[in-house]
């Protein structure tokens, strides 16, 4: 059997914490940030968590179930 490999474009975009949530960048701060709110800005710094619905979604596409 071959292995079976895992998503290339899930890898790059979600990282797994110590305690299994699956963290992801937010999108809309790459580029025209001076229309955007300081507020907006701030809060796109941090990291988005898998919502519980998507969560074995994403988990199957990085292979961890």
């Amino acid at each position: 059997m071959p292995k079976v490999k895992t998503n290339s474009s899930a890898k790059k975009r979600f990282k797994v914490t110590g305690t299994g949530e699956i963290t992801f960048q937010k999108a809309f701060k790459r580029h025209i940030l001076t229309k955007k709110s300081t507020k907006r800005k701030r809060a796109l710094r941090q990291d988005g968590m898998v919502h519980s619905a998507n969560k074995d979604f994403v988990m199957r596409l990085l292979r961890m179930k």
